[in-house]
């Protein structure tokens, strides 16, 4: 949980350092060092999402020849009753695939104007702030929402298809949040798993979420390392999305991550829609000469009886 108020640590240590300086006699250089010794640790393990920092993948990347379909990722906030405002985005941006989370029946009512325009949905709806909608003009060979980190709270996996053919696979994750006093680490290895473990074994994969976690976490550091993904942001800053309304201090909750063959052509943080989250909207891009299939996971496979 420490990994939340490292950027805030940055900040109030550097301050207070600088207090130390003119209002310190007794100890100060003491002082001084260890709140020097606090920004540099912080520091280091933000470093790969400053500016200064390099980027893991260009940003446009090489999209030439390929074809690319936009997405939208929100956390909408159950009890946000500004429906209109996601109804707006939704028209204004016509993403061509939709996460939606801590969707009920009330956000399904809500937007159905605008999902009924969508080749392919899948729901799971929950009034435990779990729930979940995915919907793509893209076409699909399979999707299932299964409940991979833990029970009520769906995890999404979905092979889609482009116009050339290209094949992708998408995850969906929205996990719970860490809680003080309870321990993470079969949590943090299920969320690496929910990653890695794709059910038709695409090298070219997108992970989309809000995963709870801010990405210079352990926890998220081991899902980009046992998934083999690349994260956009890197290099460019956090993209912070929560909370909505002083997100210059919030932390980047709402991820995106690529591997392989799936390309960024431009990512951006979307308008406040009413809810805690900022709107994740990106562009991507899919090499149809990458991404060939290995072994399916017969595990995963299996779980898919618990889609909605």
């Amino acid at each position: 949980m420490l990994d939340f108020v490292r950027e805030p640590s940055i900040y109030l240590a550097a301050l207070i350092g600088v207090l130390a300086v003119f209002f310190v006699r007794r100890g100060r250089w003491v002082a001084i060092a260890l709140l020097a010794g606090t920004v540099a640790i912080n520091l280091a393990r933000i470093w790969p999402y400053s500016f200064l920092a390099p980027a893991q993948i260009p940003l446009p990347d090489h999209v030439d020849g390929m074809s690319c379909a936009k997405v939208l990722s929100l956390n909408v906030l159950q009890t946000n009753d500004r429906y209109q405002r996601t109804a707006d985005l939704i028209d204004r941006v016509d993403p061509d695939i939709v996460l939606l989370m801590e969707t009920n029946g009330q956000w399904l009512d809500a937007l159905e104007p605008q999902l009924s325009r969508y080749g392919y949905r899948l729901e799971r709806l929950l009034d435990n702030t779990y729930g979940m909608i995915f919907a793509t003009k893209l076409d699909v060979d399979r999707a299932a929402m299964v409940s991979a980190t833990d029970t009520d709270t769906p995890t999404l996996y979905a092979t889609l298809r482009t116009d050339d053919g290209a094949r992708f696979e998408v995850v969906g994750l929205h996990p719970r949040p860490p809680r003080p006093g309870r321990s993470t680490e079969n949590r943090d290895a299920i969320i690496a798993r929910a990653g890695a473990r794709t059910p038709d074994r695409l090298s070219n994969v997108l992970a989309i979420g809000d995963f709870n976690d801010v990405p210079w976490s352990r926890t998220t550091q081991n899902f980009r390392e046992e998934g083999g993904y690349l994260d956009p942001r890197a290099g460019r800053g956090s993209y912070a999305t929560f909370p909505a309304s002083l997100v210059t201090f919030g932390w980047p909750l709402d991820q995106i991550m690529v591997k392989d063959g799936v390309k960024v052509e431009s990512l951006e943080i979307g308008p406040d829609v009413g809810s805690d989250h900022l709107p994740l909207l990106a562009r991507v891009c899919v090499d149809p000469a990458a991404g060939q299939s290995d072994a399916p996971d017969a595990a995963l496979r299996r779980n898919e009886g618990e889609a909605d």
